[in-house]
């Protein structure tokens, strides 16, 4: 008979199973906290001082009271503590205090995505509802009815939003919004570390366009923005919206037992290094957990690993759990699906999910107990992030990290120190990075004129509009530059991709039923739903029969196939301005504005379980193009040709992981290219890029601690205990089996030292 297992059966299980103990190389535990917290400020109203205390919350913790004490006093902040640490109710309660002393004083909530706005909403509403007073509090997104959206624009007290509403149908239709704008007081930014790269540069633009349709109207409202633990919140909640704020990190929250778990799968190969796929260990460890039925959360950091793992933990307990037990969760799922999974988390009807980083940010599902990460996730706060939705609720919790072989993933669990004692990552942005900053211009010179001397945040911009002027964007008269397109600019801008249009997918296993069951940036379309692609949507596999790239749609049919596909991206760089160089004996390291040219060329098959190469095929797409700022480091050595590319594949591959490192960035944020002979000057060179059009300031930062990099990127190849090369260090690829490829490396980067590294 089975005997069902709890959770700390399984921490003994990890502890003495020889299966599980002998790939433990650090096991770390974080105690529980008791709560810091103090009573109600005297000027809290009666109604939402008992509407709390029914919800159980007889006093506020330290961080919640220095919030509403700064709100009250009229300054912005940002707010910084871990995951369920009530950060919600530091905006929550001065937001109604004030609308209940003013009846007409407004607040504008921004979440980053629709889930969580929802799931705000319900929140808020539940403290209206109790303590009995009359404030609207109202979502106002893409799927808001247009009878409803009047009485929201009218009468919505807290309007909830996502940046992308507020940039393409609030701002540019604010003379429907003047008793709001006229009269708001507030504007909540949650999630704040998620405003990051690209992304977090479009917000700064879009806040700015806000504050000038607030002054136009009279009104001045302060920014209260959260945030899960970054390096430099204050820095990025400045930037972000252009105000002086105060930091409150004073965590007053309880917090459970924590242990976290570096997990190493076994060596496979010795002389090569190669470890067990991380994907079959996080399945032997998770079907442990699903079969005792302990709720668990698998992150994954691609679509195609959430998908395959989903399909091997759906196949390893149907018997015991049934496959709706086990569900996926990523983005380019329908909204309707995602909420039903949230809602199944919550009530216990789903015992694990495997998700993308969607799942990272604060939507409330419940109190899993264990968290399992396909490899690092890529930043320090991003792992905090994920493993913060174990344990919400103040129970025990288990976090298990599973490394890969990258270079990234072996060096931080060999160096546990890093990852527990270093800061986490600095999240940059560039709001006047050229491209965004344009588009903007153009949206706000739609909503209202612009006068001479007028700036855009602290930014003179005169220049830009007499540049917009002259290409008959932009019409001077009457002393102010005017829109002068019947065209509407804020569609054709989007803020959270490079590619302005995503490729939608439809189903068309039924034609008596053909739909849409999710939409891919056309960036990962290219090698994720290219013709013969095996794409993968809840656990089902669909071969995309056709991808249409002039109208953006990909037709995908229902299949059962025992491997799933590997797209290859060739890469071309060219410099097209220098603006830094410095020179070092044979060595030129340059920083600069270059163009990156991508082309999907071939895909494999891969195997479900044994992951061997069972087939390939061309694909036939267009080039995408990409202008960026890149570092580079040119070589002016005597090697042999083979040798060269050899050694230039391998430092690139080093740098691949140790950049985000110095650079605190998402490993996808920055991109290393080798080239045997650049375009712009044809020596071999290596390229650093941003991947972002423009540029965010990654590769500038590259440029500065170049030194330190290839001294780090040596010390990691010269650790590892490989004997020539793996895919932990340099890799595996493109070597000649009668040399050393691994000598050949160390004595470049060597080389490279002397030469002033």
């Amino acid at each position: 008979m089975f005997m069902k297992k709890s959770l700390n059966d399984i921490i003994d299980l990890l502890h003495e199973d020889k299966q599980f103990k002998d790939q433990i190389v650090h096991w770390h535990t974080i105690e529980e906290k008791e709560a810091n917290s103090v009573p109600f400020p005297d000027s809290v109203h009666p109604k939402l001082r008992n509407a709390l205390q029914q919800r159980g919350i007889g006093e506020l913790y330290t961080h919640q009271a220095t919030a509403y004490n700064l709100a009250v006093q009229r300054k912005s902040f940002v707010a910084v503590t871990p995951t369920a640490s009530g950060k919600t109710l530091c905006y929550n309660l001065p937001v109604l205090q004030t609308i209940l002393e003013n009846e007409n004083s407004r607040a504008l909530y921004m979440f980053p995505t629709k889930a969580l706005a929802q799931d705000q909403k319900s929140e808020i509403n539940e403290i209206i509802q109790e303590a009995g007073i009359n404030i609207n509090s109202y979502t106002y997104d893409g799927d808001t009815s247009s009878n409803i959206r009047m009485k929201v624009r009218n009468s919505g007290h807290v309007v909830i939003t996502n940046p992308d509403m507020l940039h393409s149908a609030i701002l540019p239709h604010h003379t429907k919004w003047v008793s709001f704008f006229e009269n708001l007081k507030f504007v909540i930014i949650d999630e704040l570390h998620i405003y990051r790269g690209v992304f977090g540069s479009h917000v700064a633009n879009v806040i700015r366009r806000l504050k000038r349709i607030c002054r136009f109207y009279g009104s001045n409202p302060i920014f209260i923005c959260t945030s899960a633990t970054i390096a430099n919140p204050r820095e990025l909640g400045e930037a972000l919206t252009g105000v002086n704020m105060k930091l409150i990190d004073n965590n007053g929250a309880p917090s459970g037992r924590k242990h976290f778990v570096f997990y190493n799968p076994p060596i496979v190969n010795k002389p090569l290094n190669i470890r067990r796929s991380a994907t079959l260990e996080v399945r032997n460890i998770a079907r442990e957990l699903l079969k005792n039925k302990i709720q668990t959360i698998v992150f994954a950091r691609s679509r195609v690993r959430v998908e395959v793992i989903l399909t091997y933990l759906q196949e390893a307990v149907k018997y015991q759990l049934g496959p709706k037990s086990i569900r996926g969760y990523r983005g380019g799922y329908l909204p309707t699906q995602r909420r039903e999974i949230e809602k199944g988390l919550r009530n216990g009807d789903i015992y694990g999910v495997v998700s993308t980083n969607a799942l990272e940010l604060g939507v409330d599902i419940g109190q899993l107990q264990v968290c399992i990460m396909t490899g690092y996730p890529g930043t320090i706060a991003s792992a905090w992030q994920q493993a913060g939705r174990a344990g919400r609720r103040h129970g025990e919790a288990l976090i298990i990290m599973v490394a890969s072989s990258s270079p990234l993933d072996q060096f931080i669990v060999e160096h546990p120190e890093y990852f527990f004692e270093q800061s986490p990552e600095t999240a940059r942005i560039n709001p006047d990075n050229l491209v965004i900053l344009v588009d903007h211009i153009k949206c706000a010179a739609y909503e209202l004129p612009f006068h001479p001397g007028e700036k855009f945040g602290e930014l003179e911009i005169e220049d830009i509009l007499e540049f917009l002027t002259e290409e008959r964007v932009l019409h001077f008269n009457r002393n102010q530059w005017h829109w002068m397109s019947d065209s509407f600019p804020a569609h054709n801008i989007s803020l959270r991709s490079a590619s302005q249009e995503n490729v939608v997918i439809i189903d068309i296993t039924e034609k008596a039923n053909v739909h849409v069951i999710g939409e891919m940036d056309q960036f990962s379309a290219l090698t994720l739903l290219h013709d013969e692609a095996i794409y993968l949507h809840q656990g089902i596999q669909f071969q995309v029969e056709m991808l249409d790239w002039e109208e953006k749609k990909a037709f995908v049919r229902e299949v059962e196939a025992d491997y799933y596909t590997d797209a290859n991206l060739a890469v071309k760089l060219s410099v097209l301005e220098v603006d830094k160089t410095k020179q070092n004996g044979q060595l030129e390291i340059g920083y600069g504005d270059v163009t990156v040219q991508a082309m999907a060329t071939i895909f494999k098959k891969i195997k479900f379980n044994t992951h061997e190469n069972i087939g390939s095929g061309p694909i036939h797409l267009p080039e995408m193009e990409l202008h960026t700022n890149a570092t580079w480091l040119s070589l002016q050595l005597e090697y042999p040709q083979e040798d060269l590319e050899a050694s230039l594949i391998g430092i690139a591959n080093v740098l691949k992981s140790i950049v985000p490192l110095f650079v605190m960035c998402d490993p996808h944020d920055i991109h290393v290219v080798p080239q045997i002979k650049a375009v712009h000057n044809e020596k071999p060179t290596i390229f650093l890029y941003d991947r972002y059009p423009g540029g965010i300031g990654l590769s500038e930062k590259v440029y500065e601690n170049i030194q330190e990099i290839v001294r780090k990127a040596n010390e990691v190849i010269n650790n590892c205990p490989c004997e020539n090369g793996c895919p932990s260090c340099i890799g595996t690829t493109s070597y000649s089996s009668s040399t050393n490829a691994k000598k050949q490396v160390t004595a470049l980067l060597k080389n490279l030292e002397k030469q002033g590294l």
